[in-house]
């Protein structure tokens, strides 16, 4: 699976797959509380790889990557529920960051 795919590839194959349920998306609250358990079970998984609490041996393994993948999938689809475009959004961030922000961090030497 190494095939790259833009924003809104990743946003049109999450609706492709969630037009196939008569339920579609979740209402925000559900979404958001989805966004959160999620949030949760990454941050547990980088707490086990480098922080100081590891796994119990009775916990089934995960990466950072499947729940990465997790949290971005609920990500997608609270987007898509809103109608929100992602890449837009970012472009409209780091232009934001750009402007009010870019004499704010130390900017490394051009070679």
């Amino acid at each position: 699976m190494s095939k790259e795919v833009t924003m809104q590839q990743m946003q049109k194959q999450v609706d492709d797959y969630i037009g196939q349920f008569k339920e579609g998306y979740f209402p925000p609250f559900e979404l958001l509380a989805r966004l959160t358990e999620e949030l949760g079970e990454l941050s547990r998984e980088v707490q086990n790889v480098y922080g100081m609490k590891k796994k119990k041996p009775t916990e089934a393994a995960k990466s950072l990557e499947e729940e990465f993948g997790d949290f971005l999938f609920v990500l997608i689809c609270f987007a898509n529920a809103e109608n929100i475009n992602m890449a837009e959004a970012l472009q409209r961030v780091l232009h934001k960051f750009e402007t009010r922000d870019k004499d704010r961090w130390t900017r490394k030497e051009e070679n």
